[in-house]
């Protein structure tokens, strides 16, 4: 199981759970980051934090500590 923050950049895969809790969790399923969303790595800023997805048509840029609680399965081609 890898979770978001270990993905590099130009890399997909697919959303499987959300972890966090209370308020950290609901932000960011409210955010789109929910089971079974395919997301795709854009950009990792120099210093390696934050990082920016592409999701459901949209760039959204999270912080890696928020990453580290998304599972995701990486996309097979």
């Amino acid at each position: 199981m890898m979770t978001l923050d270990e993905l590099k950049p130009g890399q997909s895969a697919v959303i499987t759970a959300v972890g966090g809790e209370g308020a950290l969790r609901c932000r960011l399923l409210d955010m789109g980051l929910i089971p079974k969303t395919k997301v795709t790595v854009r950009k990792v800023a120099p210093l390696g934090d934050p990082i920016e997805l592409h999701l459901r048509g949209y760039e959204l840029t999270i912080r890696l500590d928020d990453a580290k609680e998304i599972s995701v399965e990486e996309e097979s081609l």
